[in-house]
């Protein structure tokens, strides 16, 4: 009798235990990831000592998430180009200087930034002899004509503080309101004692001296925000001036940029100007106290900012101003700096830097606009932000991968 043997296993049965022992073997063995493949068609050579794009920005959690929930890195691809060049406004300026320099570092992306004023800024984006531009001041319909396709990205909020040079008179201590003002400015009010000055300051030693008008000298976002606050509070100064980067002034002298506005305020006694808060703060400039829509009579200061900005309706677009706010905490003269690009790209490998930076300043890079004097972007702000910098696109694709 022969002995009976044990059925052999079938092959699929050997084939099952085969695939389980190797996919235990992989689990059981990390791997290195896989570098980026290098594109050769890309207009810019890679960087070989930039991080991988898994690598966090300087002052951004690795990997902000993107509406859909899609993770968005810090750094654009392998292939991105490595320099962009910008050029625009000067109210922004110090922040996107602390912005630039912690994006280089981290990412090895060197950006070429001209703070020549927001008018400059259009016109160089018009023309587009930059990769982008930036402004304090929404363009008008003759320039989105001429720059169609244009989105603008807001990237912070900030405060122009109104400086004053008066003998005696010390950091907030001379309150202005909007009749006040914009009689100074209009040349209606020239002395610095006059009623409708000394009405609102009380116990204030005002002096019989000549006000000295200093403004913008240049096309200006400053200038814009400033301009457009005088027109809503003022019927005379929107009737007689209006408002826009550059206007036709009724009474003063010019100053180049913010640093040429706050140097003639300084050396000037009796002196009256606007300039962004954190350049009144690093001068150590005296500031009025300008009266609000509520009646208080505010300093300028990033909590009244981010009070503004949370009290208008923020469109889609988000081209929208925040002076004048009707809430009794928000301080008046306050506005939004835009980075201005063209919706379609021709260029991928600064497209994709471009995107990329602008994603990490929305995320990371807010932190640094309190310590510079910047109101942060508010929750709403920001996403309605990214999805602007989601609409960029390069060959009909997004740039933002």
């Amino acid at each position: 009798m022969v002995p009976s043997r044990s059925p052999r296993p079938g092959l699929g049965v050997v084939a099952a235990i085969l695939i389980a022992v190797l996919a235990l073997a992989a689990c059981s063995s990390p791997s290195a990831p896989p570098v980026p493949a290098q594109s050769s068609g890309s207009s810019a050579s890679p960087v070989a000592t930039r991080p991988s794009s898994a690598s966090p920005a300087t002052n951004a959690p690795s990997g902000s998430s993107a509406p859909s929930g899609a993770p968005v890195a810090d750094c654009p691809p392998s292939g991105a180009a490595t320099a962009l060049t910008g050029a625009g406004a000067t109210f922004p300026a110090p922040l996107y200087t602390r912005w630039f320099a912690d994006y280089n570092n981290a990412c090895r992306i060197q950006i070429n930034y001209q703070a020549i004023g927001s008018g400059g800024g259009i016109s160089q984006h018009i023309n587009k002899t930059i990769d982008f531009g930036a402004s304090d001041g929404i363009l008008t319909q003759a320039q989105f004509d001429a720059a169609p396709g244009t989105i603008m990205i807001p990237m912070t909020a900030g405060a122009e503080a109104i400086v004053v040079n008066i003998p005696g008179v010390s950091r907030g201590q001379l309150k202005l309101t909007p009749d006040s003002l914009s009689g100074i400015f209009l040349g209606d009010i020239t002395k610095w004692n006059d009623p409708r000055i000394a009405s609102a300051n009380a116990g204030v030693s005002l002096p019989n001296q000549d006000i000295i008008v200093v403004h913008r000298s240049d096309g200006s976002g400053t200038t814009f925000i400033f301009t457009d606050y005088l027109s809503k509070v003022s019927p005379a100064w929107q009737q007689r001036v209006g408002s826009g980067t550059s206007v036709n002034w009724p009474t003063g002298l010019g100053g180049e940029q913010n640093a040429g506005v706050a140097g003639q305020v300084q050396q000037l006694p009796g002196a009256i100007g606007y300039v962004e808060l954190a350049y009144a703060m690093q001068n150590n400039m005296t500031w009025a106290s300008m009266q609000n829509a509520g009646g208080q009579f505010l300093e300028p200061s990033i909590e009244g900012t981010t009070v503004a900005m949370r009290g208008v309706t923020l469109p889609d677009n988000m081209q929208v101003m925040l002076t004048n706010s009707n809430d009794s905490a928000a301080y008046p003269i306050a506005g939004f700096t835009w980075i201005l690009v063209y919706e379609d790209q021709t260029n991928k490998a600064k497209a994709q830097s471009l995107t990329h930076f602008l994603w990490w300043a929305l995320h990371g890079g807010q932190k640094n606009s309190p310590e510079l004097l910047y109101a942060p972007l508010s929750p709403e702000a920001v996403a309605k932000a990214e999805a602007l910098v989601r609409m960029i696109k390069v060959d009909g694709q997004p740039a933002l991968q």
